[in-house]
């Protein structure tokens, strides 16, 4: 739609006064994906409802490309391109890349462009996850394998011992401050790809405890969290005896704990 048929001013006051923080990239955005007054109005009226942006358009860039979003499926954050720039870092020889709790698959598309001839497996417990997953990795290259199902249960069991890299942006809001988040999170994400527990570290916890029986020697985790769970996140894997790094990348928020396994830590 043509935006000079339209006062985007007006319209990024209103969705100001929606509380929509971003309401001029908000409004241009919206204006670009309509087809016609009508569409813009509709999507307009769903935006104000606080239906999250990318839900509300089918799309969301991340690390450099756009991706899929559908309705009901966890939005990938800026912050989550930590886990993508920390993987593209590496000098590992990265054969084999699992993206747990993967949501749209953001993640896991990301590295696929950047390394096209690496399998790339996915993994969510949600179908809907899942289906969003497909349409942003593609399955039919014969490199790409989107897995419903609990973390690494969900994978073949082929793939023991075999995975050189973990991505994972696992759960890791505390359960009791979800009910502080924006509203577009908690009524139109699904709790699961949020709740992390007591202290939000569980998913941390139960991906320490397994992953010594999928990784390669030397495979690696790289998992997102936050600056103030990075401390109790990196025990939980010394614990288990892997070397630990946290980095972040302050210009998407973003904070990470590199996990390195060794020749003696295997399952």
């Amino acid at each position: 739609m043509n935006e000079s048929d339209v006062d985007d001013a007006a319209l990024a006051d209103r969705l100001r006064c929606a509380g929509c923080v971003f309401a001029e990239d908000e409004a241009r955005i919206l204006i670009q994906e309509a087809t016609s007054p009508a569409h813009l109005g509709q999507l307009v009226a769903e935006r104000l409802s606080g239906v999250p942006l990318e839900q509300v358009v089918g799309w969301a860039e991340f690390a450099g490309g756009r991706v899929r979003v559908t309705r009901g499926v966890f939005v990938p954050r800026r912050r989550s391109e930590v886990l993508v720039n920390a993987a593209l870092g590496l000098t590992d020889r990265i054969e084999v890349v699992v993206d747990l709790c993967c949501g749209s698959g953001a993640v896991g598309a990301a590295l696929h462009r950047a390394w096209p001839d690496v399998q790339i497996h996915a993994v969510d417990i949600d179908p809907a996850a899942v289906a969003c997953a497909r349409l942003n990795l593609p399955t039919s290259d014969g490199n790409c394998s989107v897995w419903q199902g609990d973390l690494f249960d969900a994978l073949p069991a082929r793939l023991r011992g075999e995975i050189h890299l973990v991505v994972a942006n696992a759960p890791y809001v505390p359960t009791e401050a979800i009910a502080t988040l924006p509203a577009e999170a908690r009524d139109y994400e699904p709790r699961d790809a949020l709740d992390g527990g007591a202290d939000g570290t569980d998913f941390a916890g139960r991906i320490a405890a397994d992953a010594s029986h999928w990784l390669t020697a030397g495979g690696r985790v790289i998992l997102e969290t936050s600056a103030g769970q990075a401390e109790t996140v990196v025990a939980a894997f010394a614990a288990q005896g892997y070397d630990c790094e946290v980095v972040t990348e302050p210009s998407v928020d973003g904070v990470a704990v590199v996990v390195t396994s060794y020749a003696g830590v295997r399952g």
